[in-house]
């Protein structure tokens, strides 16, 4: 009986196997590297295999294993010298945003005027980059709007935003125009981890425009994910000219957050 039980096991987890879709072959190149570089092995500053060393141990084309180290370099884990090869990146410092703040309530308990903008909210084929923050296939559908935040009627934040339909598949039959996109997802969709990632960028010429500064002025953006159970819900990039917004937090000493 114990035997039956034992071989029963067995089938199913070997049919659990080869139900579970494979990775793309670019894909498992990412995840050993990335592996390598979160238990340490690959400090800063180590040089990775170089794309031919990369197709003689993966069995793989010079194409797939091109794209692996471009995404990577995409994604700030890796920088590329070219004639050179390719390192492992320093990490940047980051400020620790404990919270998801709300932008209306910030700036309504300073005693100024909030202000919102709907600019796009539409079903598009997910980037390559956007694809591989939410864990998704390039190409594949997502929801994405595109808002504007303004503070006494000045533009504080240009916020770019894209959500996984298979988590929010009733995000665009919301009226977004009256509710902001963070408003509608916090209310109703939970989450249990949330990344931050803070960088000092230089505007392009049209969010310049829409944020009414020059393009020579320093922005802040503050990168954000979210995710329920595991699965990444939304990836939201808010843009800030410098002169006029800051991000920062604060906590009790208990370690319970109060701000974000």
């Amino acid at each position: 009986m114990t035997r039956t039980r034992t071989t029963a096991a067995a089938t199913r987890h070997r049919a659990e196997r080869v139900a579970a879709p494979a990775l793309a072959l670019y894909a498992q190149v990412k995840a050993h590297i990335v592996r390598k570089i979160q238990d340490g092995s690959w400090p800063a500053g180590h040089r990775l295999p170089s794309e031919h060393e990369l197709v003689a141990q993966f069995g793989i084309s010079r194409m797939t294993a091109n794209r692996a180290l471009r995404e990577l370099v995409d994604e700030g884990r890796i920088v590329r010298m070219a004639g050179v090869g390719s390192f492992v990146a320093e990490d940047k410092p980051q400020s620790t945003l404990l919270q998801i703040a709300n932008i209306a309530s910030e700036i309504r308990a300073r005693g100024h005027d909030y202000g919102y903008q709907l600019l796009t909210g539409e079903r598009v084929g997910a980037p390559p980059d956007v694809a591989a923050w939410l864990d998704l296939r390039a190409g594949e559908s997502v929801f994405h709007s595109l808002c504007l935040h303004l503070e006494d009627g000045v533009p504080v934040q240009l916020e770019d935003r894209y959500v996984n339909p298979g988590v929010v598949p009733q995000f665009l039959d919301q009226d977004l125009s009256a509710t902001p996109p963070s408003e509608y997802l916090v209310r109703h969709v939970p989450y249990d981890q949330i990344e931050h990632l803070v960088d000092a960028v230089l505007p392009t010429s049209e969010q310049a425009s829409r944020l009414a500064m020059a393009q020579t002025e320093p922005c802040l953006l503050l990168t954000r994910r979210t995710w329920t159970r595991s699965v990444p819900v939304t990836l939201v990039r808010c843009l800030h000219p410098a002169s006029r917004y800051r991000l920062g937090s604060r906590i009790r000493t208990d370690g319970n957050p109060s701000f974000g």
